[in-house]
């Protein structure tokens, strides 16, 4: 795990081993060594390489999901907490999977414009799978139309305390 994170950073990074192992002052065989896991760096020295690339460890919490009675036998997933895209990620252009937009070749989203946004988050509220949810739906995003987003009633409200959550900590 530890050598795809380095590799990663590494490439993301645009760096060779032998530039990336200078700025972290470490040798290329042993980031080498490091990058194919034949070596297990500690953490210290895995943060101090990371940072020599431009990059950080940091905790992402996970989202845990339950499925809730949404009506006329359905249920839809409702996380304990809203997704949090990168920027770049939650305002892309998206090709929608079969299963969300089955009537309409070309399935491309722009999600950069805020009212075809707010009908794919109704569409993936309703119809999407929990991935698909944590793919697309930026929870700031989502607090920010929820209000306009035209929802059953019943999924509105599962999802209500987990904006309210949101909203309360944000303020």
């Amino acid at each position: 795990m530890t050598s795809s994170l380095i590799s990663h950073a590494r490439e993301a990074a645009g760096l060779s081993k032998a530039d990336l192992a200078q700025r972290a002052g470490t040798s290329r065989p042993t980031l080498s060594a490091y990058e194919h896991g034949r070596v297990s760096p500690t953490l210290d020295t895995v943060e101090r390489i990371l940072a020599a690339a431009g990059c950080r460890l940091a905790t992402i919490p996970v989202i845990h999901w339950r499925q809730v009675e949404v009506g006329r036998g359905r249920t839809a997933p409702v996380p304990d907490q809203l997704p949090d895209l990168p920027a770049r990620d939650a305002v892309r252009v998206v090709d929608l999977p079969l299963h969300l937009e089955w009537s309409r070749p070309g399935r491309s989203v722009d999600l950069a414009d805020r009212r075809l946004r707010a009908r794919v988050y109704e569409v993936l509220l309703r119809e999407g799978r929990a991935s698909d949810i944590e793919s697309f739906v930026d929870g700031a995003l989502l607090v920010d139309l929820w209000d306009e987003l035209v929802l059953p009633r019943r999924l509105r409200a599962a999802w209500q305390p987990v904006v309210d959550a949101t909203r309360g900590s944000v303020g």
